[in-house]
């Protein structure tokens, strides 16, 4: 959604509000801004707004869940306590019924997630921005921003050279530090540290990881096993997971094999756990029960029946239907001699150990972990070491599962961060 109507050119402007990001954080903050007759003037670096929004549409734009609030507030962990109002003042219900006022009907999948009927960003997006443009909201595209000067200006690396802007209020909604390419690059950090605002350090979150060596002499996956199957989804599995608290869960889905581990809906799903044990221990092991749909007791069965002239690939795929990626990853795992024994078999079928030694690079993450501390923020999410500065979106310190929350709770504490400025501009 490209954007030519800077108003910035060459020259130090005062708007009342400066909002710095343009994905559905800062959006959000614009729309109640406006609504309350705020001049806005919203900058991002890129050539247009809400990329990241239309990248996370291309499979269908997953807008927020369905699931009964407790659970959705879940979702949050450590950080349910801080989210919890923001949420319940602007609840999934509440996206949906925002959505329907820009004529974007939504329907509830099967699996909770709720999407747009024609399941595209881009139309959603394309009514935003007009309805923003018609209250008056100010696109300032290719501003780059590059922190504080000393007369504590904003900074702004535009097309027509440096900026400098004083607003009554600044909004910063910069996102975390994946998909650099896309906007979202965590370079905010160091100016907001060096501020001695209250930061915990960014992290991969809903991300893939890189697995230890599986046999002697390995680096990784064997070659035979990376170059016959990375890229191949692995289905239906369930994985079981013990945190370093010793809580243990288990959850069915599918995730895919990569050159050098795995990733995929399932592993985001306990990403944080696993990234938190790795912090800790230097490793985290999943175990993958690969036929979910039998007991243990059904698998030992069939591993102890006597195979005859037929090769051990044949008789599980005869039996219990392992054939593929399922019978390479225990040909990968397991010995000679545990691939022989049934009962080593058996346990290795229905909870195959996987150690996972590091999460993959930070910019390929869907999301990131760390930010901007709540514990450094008034309720209304203003910087205590900043007045008249307010943060929103990913660059706070949450993180949450795909499925919804992410954008749900970002638009949320857009909106939220917005009714503070409304307070501040006011007092």
């Amino acid at each position: 959604m490209n954007s030519s109507d800077s108003q910035a050119g060459g020259a130090s402007v005062q708007p009342s509000v400066a909002i710095v990001g343009g994905g559905p954080a800062g959006l959000m903050a614009a729309e109640v801004l406006s609504a309350h007759g705020i001049a806005v003037d919203l900058y991002d670096g890129m050539p247009s707004v809400g990329r990241k929004f239309l990248l996370a549409g291309r499979g269908g734009l997953n807008l927020t869940h369905a699931e009964a609030m407790p659970r959705f507030i879940s979702r949050f962990a450590e950080r349910e306590t801080a989210l919890a109002p923001l949420i319940h003042a602007f609840t999934p219900e509440d996206l949906r019924a925002w959505a329907q006022g820009l004529g974007i009907d939504t329907f509830v999948g099967t699996s909770n997630r709720v999407f747009p009927t024609d399941m595209k960003a881009a139309p959603l997006l394309r009514a935003w921005l007009h309805r923003l443009r018609e209250a008056g909201v100010r696109f300032h595209m290719r501003h780059r921003w590059l922190g504080w000067n000393d007369a504590g200006a904003m900074r702004f690396d535009t097309p027509e050279g440096e900026v400098a802007v004083t607003p009554q209020a600044t909004l910063l909604a910069l996102g975390g530090g994946s998909w650099s390419r896309l906007g979202s690059n965590g370079a905010w950090y160091p100016w907001l540290q060096a501020r001695g605002v209250d930061l915990a350090p960014l992290q991969a979150a809903n991300c893939g990881f890189d697995v230890a060596p599986t046999g002697a002499g390995r680096s990784g996956w064997s070659d035979f096993l990376r170059q016959k199957f990375a890229g191949q989804p692995i289905k239906p599995v369930a994985l079981q997971f013990t945190d370093r608290n010793g809580h243990t869960r288990r959850q069915q889905g599918e995730f895919v094999l990569t050159d050098t581990g795995v990733e995929g809906s399932l592993i985001y799903a306990f990403s944080a756990a696993i990234r938190e044990q790795i912090n800790a221990q230097g490793a985290a092991t999943i175990h993958l029960d690969l036929l979910p749909s039998h007991t243990a007791e059904q698998v030992f069965a069939e591993t102890s029946r006597p195979k005859g002239p037929r090769s051990l690939s044949t008789h599980l795929k005869s039996r219990l239907g392992i054939q593929g990626l399922k019978m390479a990853l225990l040909h990968e795992v397991l010995s000679a001699e545990q691939l022989a024994d049934a009962a080593q078999l058996a346990q290795a079928i229905k909870a195959l150990p996987i150690t996972l030694k590091a999460p993959r690079p930070m910019d390929e993450a869907i999301s990131t972990a760390g930010g901007v501390r709540f514990e450094g923020m008034t309720e209304q999410l203003m910087l205590k070491n900043a007045p008249g500065v307010f943060c929103a979106g990913e660059m706070l310190d949450w993180e949450a599962p795909t499925g919804g929350y992410l954008l749900t709770a970002s638009m949320a504490t857009g909106r939220h961060a917005a009714q503070g400025v409304l307070t501040y501009l006011k007092s």
